[in-house]
């Protein structure tokens, strides 16, 4: 008989000890499966950021510069873009893109002089320009975020700019410094940057065409170089207020003015790059302590800016965040757009408080499949569409148009497309007695070459249809470019219904026999055409490019030699004019004609003057229309110019005209305001997110899987309980 005053041996013993473990365990387990309608477990950020205002995203290869002056690539400007503020921006919604101000108080217009100093009219012809002066007005009482080089102790005096090696060696990151402070933006940032983009040190990307427009440019560098190698000890500080640039002047504290050579009206696009943001000369006084750079405490790391976001954390190897600027000035919502924008829901902010988040948060991910798969998990709110991906997201229409698969639009994601400012083309060297000059053959036989390479079917193969087939050098979006019929290409393509078709395999044949190969065979020797492809796509990946190549000039006959090597070799090879065919691309630096057709232009020949003309193309009339378009404005006149010179281009043929990329990106529908602007650099600021929808959805998407609990409880009450019995037996028959 059990007593119940009293505790068996059973609870001071083995069995006690079991019972303890099975309650203990059952503990742990029942707030698990109670708790599955709580947050996903597998989450991977804070329970605290489940519901805060931030943008989730990531990226796959560490921005190498920060610093304005050096930065001139696409993932560095996902981060620079969104805290430096140049004088001028790009209009968020309205196209074709359109500068609008950012810091300054509006567009500068140039004014003109010859070179006695008299003031010309803004109708003055080219010839007569001597000298284009824009002069700058930023807004005042925009202020940096707060950073330790603007720093001050009680007396007014810099903090951090004296620092002795023993303190800079107790240092390992930005925040190590407790202190900081913040000031107003000034003309005279804008100046000083200026000075940098000179500085032989710092090695400028742009540096090389600054010093053919901004007066006095070239002589300030070889000052600055002769000024860098007097610098005493290690110091790198060089105050480049001592030093004036005869073509930048100060003028008040809000005013500037940039003098340059001639006329250049594409200048002002460069005032949209971050090129032209202010900066501090605190900060470079600060940052060139030595020391420093050693610990990655430089501009390339920790950038200092008046936007709406600043870099709190750089762990390139982990994630980067940017969060609010406490100090930004503000600046609203636009309240305009184009056709359609309101009723795409793209101004329902209109006029709101930029930016519209408080935060975001980019990951490293490496791999293309674990950054899809936690976007598909609700974890990242916007993703690319990767080749291996593509058919799980984007199916095609009858009419070729792209559309989201069901499983994509039953979770509301959504599809958003853009032709890009960029094109790839097949080039051929003009400098080559084979393929180039501007014989009649050799035009025949490009021109068939150019029918013959099928770049709907490279499209749908090799790019999963994201492109559109270029019919000349500029693509849409870009003043100049012509649409429908107007814009066919009739060398290569015939019009059917309105529409491009190109041309029959027996019309490039007929041009190849116009050019003395029939079939593919010199008429003179009888032996087959062979010519040579330059390749930098080496590895095992390209193999099925590298023979879809060759089938298309096999279409004629022509046998094709693929000479593959790394990019070094292959660039070589440029620059020496050795190959005679290769694919190659470009992406507009701002949306001009001038960025593409310079691509044309004679005197830019790669071999005889390193220039961008990897084709080595030259033809004078060309030339001289180039010349007198690129300085024109945007007017009917500059239109005609244009079009003579596409039809220039279409009929000589230097180029397979390829294709201009599409752009597909996929988005959350708790992600808002989502517009491709191919031209802007700082768009983070219009982004809006739905935070509890997303952890709505992450939670419906991500339920936790429950059933090893259910079985390993189940496996412990199995297992553990007839253990307990059978002890408890044993105890009471040996008590009896």
């Amino acid at each position: 008989m059990l007593r119940f005053g009293r505790q068996p041996a059973i609870d001071t013993g083995c069995g006690g000890w079991l019972s303890r473990r099975l309650v203990l365990l059952l503990a742990s387990i029942l707030p698990l499966l109670a708790g599955c309608g709580e947050r996903a477990w597998n989450a991977p950020y804070p329970a605290s950021e489940a519901e805060s205002n931030t943008l989730y995203s990531s990226f796959s290869e560490r921005p190498k510069h920060l610093d304005p002056a050096r930065s001139y690539a696409a993932n560095e400007y996902a981060f620079i873009g969104q805290i430096y503020e140049p004088p001028l921006q790009y209009h968020f919604l309205k196209r074709p893109y359109q500068l609008v101000p950012l810091s300054a108080e509006e567009v500068p217009h140039p004014a003109f002089f010859d070179r006695q100093g008299n003031r010309l009219p803004d109708d003055a012809p080219v010839e007569r320009i001597a000298f284009s002066e824009y002069e700058i007005r930023i807004r005042p009482g925009m202020n940096y975020q707060p950073h330790p080089a603007l720093a001050k102790t009680a007396d007014g005096s810099y903090r951090y700019h004296e620092l002795d090696p023993t303190r800079i060696e107790s240092v390992n990151r930005l925040a190590d410094f407790p202190h900081t402070g913040f000031r107003e933006v000034t003309a005279e940032d804008y100046v000083y940057q200026v000075k940098r983009l000179a500085d032989p040190s710092i090695h400028s990307p742009i540096a090389s065409i600054m010093s053919e427009y901004i007066v006095g440019f070239p002589e300030f560098v070889s000052t600055l170089g002769g000024a860098r190698k007097s610098l005493p000890g290690e110091s790198g500080w060089l105050d480049l207020r001592s030093y004036p640039l005869e073509g930048v002047e100060l003028l008040d504290r809000y005013r500037f003015r940039i003098r340059l050579h001639g006329k250049y009206p594409q200048f002002v696009y460069w005032l949209a790059m971050t090129f032209f943001a202010p900066m501090p000369w605190e900060a470079d006084r600060f940052y060139s302590q030595p020391g420093m750079a050693e610990r990655n405490i430089n501009l390339n790391w920790y950038p200092i800016g008046s936007g709406p976001f600043m870099l709190s954390e750089n762990n390139p190897n982990l994630r980067m965040v940017l969060t609010r600027n406490p100090n930004f000035h503000g600046e609203p919502y636009p309240s305009q757009g184009e056709p359609g924008d309101r009723e795409a829901g793209m101004l329902e902010d209109a006029g709101k408080p930029l930016p519209l988040i408080d935060k975001a948060v980019y990951s490293l991910e490496k791999e293309v499949i674990p950054r899809w798969n936690k976007f598909l998990q609700g974890y990242y709110d916007t993703s690319g569409v990767s080749s291996d991906s593509f058919d799980q997201a984007v199916e095609f229409g009858s009419g070729g148009e792209a559309t989201l698969t069901d499983e994509m639009r039953q979770k509301d994601i959504r599809l958003a497309t853009a032709v890009e400012t960029s094109i790839f083309y097949l080039g051929f060297n003009m400098a080559d007695p084979v393929i180039g000059g501007d014989s009649a053959e050799n035009r025949y036989l490009r021109q068939a070459i150019s029918i013959a390479v099928d770049f709907e079917e490279y499209i749908s193969i090799f790019s999963n249809g994201r492109g559109v087939v270029a019919q000349g050098p500029l693509p849409p979006g870009i003043f100049g470019s012509r649409d429908g019929i107007d814009g066919i290409n009739r060398v290569v393509f015939d019009v059917v219904d309105g529409e491009p078709r190109r041309k029959s395999l027996q019309e490039a044949r007929e041009l190849m026999a116009r050019a003395g190969y029939p079939g593919g065979k010199s008429e003179t020797t009888g032996k087959a055409l062979v010519l040579n492809y330059e390749s930098a796509s080496a590895g095992p990946d390209s193999k099925h490019l590298l023979n879809w190549m060759r089938k298309q000039f096999r279409k004629l006959g022509i046998q094709l030699v693929i000479r593959a090597t790394d990019y070094n070799r292959f660039q070589e090879k440029l620059r020496k004019g050795t190959g005679q065919l290769f694919m190659f691309g470009w992406n507009a630096d701002y949306p001009d004609p001038e960025n593409f057709l310079f691509l044309l232009y004679g005197p830019n020949g790669k071999v005889e003057h390193a220039g961008e003309n990897a084709v080595n193309y030259d033809n004078p009339e060309f030339n001289r229309l180039f010349e007198q378009m690129k300085n024109m404005d945007n007017t009917p006149q500059r239109q005609e110019i244009i079009d003579r010179m596409v039809e220039i281009l279409r009929h000589d043929a230097p180029w397979i005209w390829g294709f201009y990329p599409k752009g597909f990106s996929l988005y959350h529908g708790w992600y808002g305001n989502v517009k491709p602007n191919l031209m802007a650099n700082n768009t983070l600021k219009y982004k809006r997110i739905d935070p509890r929808t997303r952890l709505e959805r992450q939670q419906a998407w991500n339920p936790p899987v429950v059933w090893p609990l259910y079985l390993l409880f189940l496996l412990l009450v199995v297992t553990v309980v007839p253990a307990i019995h059978h002890y408890r037996k044993r105890e009471r028959s040996s008590a009896r």
